[in-house]
């Protein structure tokens, strides 16, 4: 494991990382959006710490379980950050009905194919939206929250919770986002909590993912994990590459043009 002078060390690397790229794009501060999981407090603490003047922490349910708005809050009022809280489930419910009733039903009428993930993904949008909104009004940046193997894997929403203009903790396994957590001075209850990005009710990451964090974490340092495991972690990173790269474009040849 890390000493606490080596954990100290890489988090104010990444404070300074935060107000170098800030500069750079002659902005004034940073958003976050803040869900009450161990990724968003992190970096929640880092923003607070880069900026302490001009971070704007969001809070955005969505037809969310309470619980989530609760550690949110509880978690913005431990940095000294008053929140923005705006409520995205009536924006929600109105887009997804009326993709609902424009599209056709499944065979046995009652539920579109893949509705699920269609209203999580709808969520995840909904919430990079309204952080742009946020950071084009503040000319401030957007952070984003996902860790190492959330990046490896692709399990983040493309142009949701991946549209972002920084990701001060995408190389940082699980184990060590926790680690900073308790460095940055906050709780068992944030810092062990069951990761889930709240897409619908009783959704967990690891058990979309299949995996766990552990064991993702374990394979990116190189260590043996069930081949399984393993087969597992490289097909969704295959899979998920398009994720990591802009859109394909296609290169036509120039046409001359005729007077």
């Amino acid at each position: 494991m890390w000493t606490e002078k080596e954990l100290a060390s890489r988090i104010n690397t990444a404070v300074e990382w935060l107000r170098s790229n800030v500069a750079e794009a002659n902005a004034k501060g940073v958003v976050v959006g803040i869900s009450g999981g161990v990724d968003s407090a992190v970096v929640t603490g880092l923003c607070v710490r880069a900026f302490p003047e001009n971070c704007i922490g969001v809070i955005m349910p969505s037809h969310s379980n309470p619980e989530d708005r609760e550690d949110a809050l509880w978690i913005a009022e431990g940095f000294e950050l008053r929140p923005l809280e705006i409520d995205l489930s009536e924006a929600h419910t109105l887009i997804f009905n009326q993709v609902k009733q424009g599209l056709p039903m499944s065979s046995q009428g009652s539920q579109m194919v893949g509705e699920a993930m269609s209203q999580g993904n709808l969520k995840a949008r909904l919430r990079m939206s309204t952080l742009y909104a946020v950071a084009n009004a503040m000319n401030y940046l957007v952070v984003g929250t996902d860790n190492a193997p959330e990046s490896y894997t692709g399990y983040f929403t493309k142009y949701g919770d991946g549209g972002v203009d920084l990701l001060p903790i995408s190389s940082l396994t699980k184990t060590e986002v926790r680690a900073w957590a308790w460095m940055l001075g906050l709780p068992q209850k944030i810092a062990m909590r069951v990761p889930t990005a709240g897409l619908w009710p009783g959704q967990t990451d690891e058990a979309e993912m299949g995996l766990t964090y552990d064991l993702i974490d374990r394979y990116l340092l190189g260590e043996e994990v069930p081949a399984e495991a393993k087969e597992r972690i490289e097909k969704l990173h295959h899979q998920s590459e398009h994720k990591r790269n802009l859109p394909p474009s296609l290169e036509l040849p120039k046409l001359e043009r005729l007077d």
